[in-house]
């Protein structure tokens, strides 16, 4: 699996003019799956988002994951349902063309992105991979053309590639 994945101070995605899904703050995240990925990529991948030291602590260093900011909205007494921490938020977007490889030719390649009955389970399977971590996930249509909206906050991007990280998975 491949994930670019954005700290940001809001984002939402709509398909045909509808929103169906939005989030006030916290990472925005396009997700690829690829012919060879299983559940235990989607499962490093959540973890890995959740605990992803990415947002600024008190000193402005970027020392807290979204699992610590979540866990300090809650201990302050903010409702923990779906509109509930103020970063504890992911908004997930399903995107094949992360797979894409351009190195030949003009015309980029899918042949590593899974199939799409494939890539659907494995895109819903990481879902609630995400909500198991008790974050708030929002997330887009699969298979539709989406128009998604951000601010980013940094700007912070990081990419992660479950096959580069394999060594780290054993």
């Amino acid at each position: 699996m491949k994930a670019v994945i954005q700290r940001v101070l809001d984002a939402s995605v709509s398909v045909e003019g509808v929103v169906k899904g939005e989030i006030k703050s916290g990472l925005l995240v396009y997700l690829g799956v690829a012919n060879d990925d299983n559940e235990s990529d989607a499962d490093w991948l959540a973890e890995k988002i959740a605990y992803l030291r990415i947002f600024n602590d008190e000193d402005g260093k970027m020392n807290l994951s979204l699992k610590d900011l979540y866990e300090t909205d809650k201990s302050a007494g903010k409702s923990a349902g779906k509109s509930a921490g103020k970063f504890a938020s992911v908004l997930i977007i399903s995107q094949f063309t992360l797979l894409g490889d351009a190195r030949k030719g003009r015309r980029p390649s899918w042949d590593k992105a899974a199939p799409p009955e494939k890539a659907k389970l494995l895109y819903e399977y990481f879902i609630d991979s995400i909500l198991k971590h008790g974050l708030i996930c929002e997330n887009g249509e699969f298979q539709a053309h989406m128009k998604v909206k951000y601010t980013n906050d940094g700007p912070v991007t990081i990419l992660l590639d479950t096959k580069e990280s394999i060594s780290i998975k054993q």
